[in-house]
């Protein structure tokens, strides 16, 4: 299909693969994947669907790091039915993931081939597009090198950051949708994440260049309450009961998580609860796709190409 995938989804019976680096939106049947047509979108990178059109964050320019970056990032607008490019929104730089809530289009401005090196070049806001004019309203002041933006079952926003790699760590926040603005702070790194009811589960895989080395994280965050989802771990001294505590609710409990080299996507069946993640190990060989049971535990995996990272759930078709 090309170079790196980046995204995927269905709509209107058609699969929708954005291939970043091949600087394209691979279109196909949903139900045999045979091709129906293909979008030029330079260095594309996140879709999303609304009312018959589809909506795709470019970075515009070619994959370069260069903290004199100049090319704007823009938002495509696609015709369904058509496969024509009908409008760009221009944004901030390198945007990445979208979102639609209540006619608004919100995008998670990174900066990131502008950043490497000096934290205050990378962008730190979400641009606010208006969808019946297609043009962007506001900027909402978040975190350096924004990356995932989700909204929850209210339409409230959860951004993640990158942070600078370096002293300023991975965030997870939270933009309430009635004021506009950052309200919370979750003290996680949040690389991915997927809201299923009112809990986000997130994985966070966070590289330092202060320690050269990876910070691999699960938690589960109940979207109420904002609060990092517990339960209690009670503390033995020999017979004795010593201590209970309340620990970080686990996604994975049986262990599989120490088999997981480096998790690259994370989906939870809206039905059976199951929660899927994919391992892309060196990034060089074949990844791996876990399905856990809604309890943590190992239902199977199976070897998938590389670098395994996007979901879609196909309809069964007779």
């Amino acid at each position: 299909m090309g170079d790196v995938g980046n995204d995927i989804g269905i709509y209107g019976g058609k699969l929708w693969a954005v291939i970043n680096c091949s600087n394209k939106i691979e279109v196909m049947d949903v139900e045999t994947t045979k091709r129906i047509g293909q979008i030029g979108i330079p260095n594309c990178r996140f879709i999303k669907f609304y009312l018959g059109y589809a909506y795709v964050t470019s970075y515009a320019g070619p994959v370069v790091i260069d903290p004199d970056y100049e090319q704007l990032g823009y938002v495509a607008k696609i015709n369904t039915a058509t496969l024509q490019i009908v409008d760009e929104c221009l944004v901030g730089f390198q945007p990445d993931e979208l979102e639609i809530v209540n006619g608004k289009i919100y995008v998670a401005n990174s900066g990131g081939y502008m950043g490497a090196g000096n934290t205050k070049g990378y962008e730190r806001t979400v641009s606010v597009i208006d969808i019946a004019t297609f043009q962007e309203e506001k900027r909402i002041d978040v975190a350096y090198n924004l990356e995932r933006i989700k909204a929850d079952s209210r339409g409230d926003l959860w951004v993640s950051s990158r942070g600078d790699y370096k002293g300023l760590p991975a965030r997870l926040f939270f933009i309430d949708k009635e004021q506009q603005k950052v309200t919370d702070t979750i003290p996680i790194a949040a690389t991915n994440y997927w809201i299923d009811d009112d809990l986000l589960y997130v994985y966070g895989t966070e590289w330092s260049y202060i320690t050269n080395d990876w910070d691999i994280s699960y938690s589960i965050v109940d979207t109420r309450t904002h609060e990092i989802v517990t339960v209690p771990d009670t503390l033995f001294a020999g017979d004795t009961i010593q201590e209970i505590r309340r620990v970080p609710k686990k996604i994975i409990t049986d262990g599989t998580d120490k088999k997981i080299e480096k998790p690259y996507g994370i989906m939870v069946h809206p039905e059976t609860k199951d929660i899927y993640i994919t391992d892309a190990g060196n990034y060089v060989t074949p990844g791996v796709l876990y399905c856990f049971d809604k309890n943590g535990k190992k239902k199977w995996g199976v070897e998938s190409g590389n670098i395994p990272g996007h979901f879609v759930l196909v309809p069964i078709y007779e």
